[in-house]
């Protein structure tokens, strides 16, 4: 009996101290959700963002912020609220943020809650005010030192990652962009955009605490142009040689044109074989007045002239070989063999292709670590075509596992709600799981295979071609197929050599989208604020019947 009570205390004893354990677990956990570690700069737009942050004054930014909330949620967010506009709202931090030393972290939030065609959702970090910009004045002008988020329009379909580094002997600030980056994801959820730049020289883009794109600031393979520029240039001086032949072929002094070669003889001639139609009409025109065209009660003749009714199809042609003039068909000329040309034969002055010579580049310097500008603000300078683009829970962090409880604490709640919400709407349309869940994740591996360096000139009408999968999961096992040929092909061209082979990839049913222009210089900016109207096409003629 001793030993059974004895047996039963420890138990009592054992439950209390599991209960105290998973108390203060929960505590911890309530504790890292409400309160969250401090950071450089933190912005939830959890109260009104006027006063605060700084719409810019300049003429071309029309386009209205507003505080709003997500949809489905009660959280806050900085909102563009119209369509086809420029944007452009600035942050001062307050205080300036070294890049140079230990590591730093930028992340954000945006939500596509009307979808993306074409338009931007980046952030700019900007240099001190001391770089000669004004809030008040921001614009597309204003000098950053990194760019940072997604863009997406016509044949931009990417993650920003650009940084802006002062060349120590031209003075001069160039652009450096990285290259083959990730994809923007294209549904209508919330996505967090994570870059972390480390004090070894390296910066991570991440996509929902996903790892998508690793890269080095000083290599030449990351980033375009390379950081340190090449240690010599070609000689703007340098002229080629008058004497200097590039020609690697020539036609053959020797040869001599065959006797029966006739230059004169045409590709075509008249098909002498060929038979008139039984039942052709020859004295039927192809097209009649209209009967039903009747003359416009304002028409004046001697204003407009004389008034002649429409023409339209003869309906005794459709049932005929043909209406009019008979003429024979034409055929390929048997004789032909078109103007005569020497034979190639190789040139025995060819030189080469001239190139000039290589100078010293004196721009030329070398370095064990990028001089990044300090960053003093954050703007947002946009173009877009959509609206209901939604910024939040803007961050500026030395840890990552600060940025990372943020994600999780901010984000995560949000993205899985969202997610459901879509799986219920699936559903409703009639997808069952098993084929919803097989076709997301077939799209997330086209996303990830689309990403691969040497598919970098089909990128943009390959992801037209997952869009509009996912928009229309009954073509799945086609898009399939689509992407599979570029792929093959691609690989054809790798192990084969030769020409570039020209892929055709069907195109995607939703509208187009204004251009982009590109990012040299100091812009993002789009080149057209409005689409073109397609030009009226004039009705198809019914095609001709002389000919069979």
């Amino acid at each position: 009996m001793v030993l059974m009570e004895g047996r039963r205390k420890i138990t009592e004893l054992m439950q209390l101290l599991l209960l105290l354990l998973i108390g203060c677990s929960a505590s911890q956990i309530q504790a890292s959700s409400e309160n969250k570690p401090d950071a450089i700069f933190y912005e939830p737009f959890s109260e009104s963002f006027e006063g605060r942050w700084i719409v810019s004054s300049k003429d071309e930014y029309k386009g209205v912020w507003k505080l709003s909330k997500s949809e489905g949620h009660d959280d806050y967010g900085l909102l563009v609220s119209e369509k086809a506009r420029k944007y452009a709202v600035v942050k001062d931090l307050g205080k300036a943020v070294s890049l140079k030393d230990g590591t730093i972290v930028l992340q954000f939030e945006v939500r596509f809650q009307n979808g993306l065609e074409c338009g931007g959702a980046y952030l700019k970090y900007l240099r001190p005010q001391e770089a000669g910009w004004k809030p008040e004045e921001f614009d597309n002008d204003s000098p950053y030192s990194i760019m940072f988020g997604p863009d997406k329009c016509g044949s931009t379909n990417k993650v920003h990652f650009i940084f802006k580094h002062k060349n120590p002997k031209s003075g001069e600030y160039v652009e450096h962009h990285l290259k083959d980056p990730p994809s923007v994801p294209s549904d209508k959820l919330s996505h967090v955009y994570t870059a972390i730049l480390k004090p070894n020289n390296e910066v991570s883009i991440l996509i929902d605490g996903e790892e998508k794109k690793k890269a080095n600031f000083l290599s030449a393979k990351d980033f375009e142009p390379a950081l340190m520029p090449a240690k010599t240039i070609p000689d703007p001086d340098d002229k080629k040689p008058e004497d200097w032949d590039e020609r690697e072929k020539i036609p053959d002094p020797h040869a001599v044109k065959p006797d029966d070669w006739d230059e004169d003889a045409p590709m075509e001639i008249e098909d002498e074989d060929a038979v008139k139609p039984e039942g052709w009409l020859d004295d039927e025109p192809e097209e009649i007045d209209d009967p039903e065209a009747t003359k416009p009660e304002d028409w004046d003749d001697e204003e407009d002239g004389v008034w002649e009714p429409t023409k339209t199809d003869n309906p005794k042609c459709s049932l005929a070989p043909g209406c009019g003039e008979w003429k024979r068909p034409m055929k390929m000329n048997p004789a032909y063999k078109g103007k005569w040309s020497p034979p190639l034969i190789d040139n025995p002055s060819y030189k080469g292709i001239w190139k000039p010579q290589e100078i010293p580049n004196p721009s030329f310097f070398e370095t064990e670590k990028p001089d990044f500008e300090a960053i003093a603000a954050i703007g947002i300078e946009i173009w877009t075509m959509q609206d209901g683009v939604l910024f939040d829970n803007i961050l500026i962090v030395d840890d990552e596992k600060v940025a990372e409880i943020y994600r999780l604490t901010t984000w995560k709640p949000k993205f899985e709600n969202e997610k459901e919400k879509q799986k219920a709407e699936e559903e409703a349309a009639g997808l069952s799981d098993g084929l919803s869940g097989f076709q997301k994740k077939i799209f997330d591996l086209l996303y990830k295979i689309v990403d691969v360096p040497f598919l970098d000139a089909y990128k943009p009408k390959i992801i037209d071609l997952i869009e509009k999968g996912e928009k229309q999961p009954n073509i799945t096992i086609g898009i399939i197929v689509s992407i599979a040929v570029v792929l093959l092909t691609v690989v054809f061209k790798i192990l084969f050599g030769g020409k570039k082979p020209k892929v055709t990839v069907p195109e995607t049913d939703r509208p187009a989208a204004a251009e982009t222009s590109n990012t040299q210089g100091n812009s993002e900016e789009k080149e057209d604020e409005s689409e073109k109207e397609d030009a009226a096409v004039p009705p198809r003629r019914r095609p001709t019947r002389r000919e069979t």
